[in-house]
């Protein structure tokens, strides 16, 4: 498991603001991530994330100070993906049966951590992980999230236990989803069946 260190700076030490700034980070996170699939953590180098970037080293260094801060932004960018996924409830409409949303949520969550499951994997057990409040940031917007998708269940909308209800569907699916990755079951389809019971099911009490 990813070792926990405490870092207080930002991400990028320079904030991309014009288009070709920003290309620049996006072809260094993409390059990053191709050398970290390629060679893991303990042999992912920045002069290596550049070369391929086609960007000179000392422009990597503008936008980030080490190794581990591109990383961040390569794990950001998933969970940016994340987000993505979890539509709000409030856009199902009220009264949305949940078979309408379940399967087609499901879909995208396997789909997200389907892209490059080696990607993932590394991200979970190889790079260490750090406090930040960008980190803080995504973990109360995501399980805002699944709150508002505990209460796209009828039932639950009589309840006042949605946080904790959406922490423990966030944490069941988190770690479903993760096990399988780690394992490189996401695309068996038993996987998928029984994730959408598992999440109809628990619904289906609230």
């Amino acid at each position: 498991m990813a070792t926990r260190i405490l870092r207080n700076e930002k991400f990028t030490r320079k904030t991309p603001l014009q288009q070709r700034s920003r290309s620049t980070v996006a072809a260094l996170v993409e390059a990053g991530a191709r050398v970290l699939v390629q060679h893991g953590w303990s042999r992912f180098t920045t002069n290596q994330v550049a070369e391929i970037a086609g960007v000179s080293i000392g422009s990597l260094y503008q936008y980030f100070p080490d190794k581990l801060a591109l990383a961040e932004a390569i794990r950001q960018r998933h969970l940016d993906e994340v987000l993505k996924v979890l539509t709000p409830a409030s856009m199902h409409g009220d009264g949305v049966p949940n078979d309408t949303w379940i399967a087609p949520w499901v879909d995208g969550i396997i789909a997200t951590h389907s892209k490059n499951q080696t990607l993932h994997r590394i991200l979970l057990d190889e790079v260490p992980l750090s406090t930040r409040s960008a980190t803080d940031t995504f973990e109360m917007e995501y399980q805002r999230r699944y709150q508002a998708l505990v209460r796209a269940s009828a039932r639950a909308r009589q309840r006042s236990c949605h946080g904790m209800a959406g922490h423990v569907l966030a944490s069941a699916v988190e770690g479903i989803v993760h096990t399988a990755a780690r394992r490189g079951e996401l695309e068996l389809p038993p996987l998928r069946v029984e994730l959408n019971n598992l999440v109809r099911a628990y619904l289906q009490t609230l």
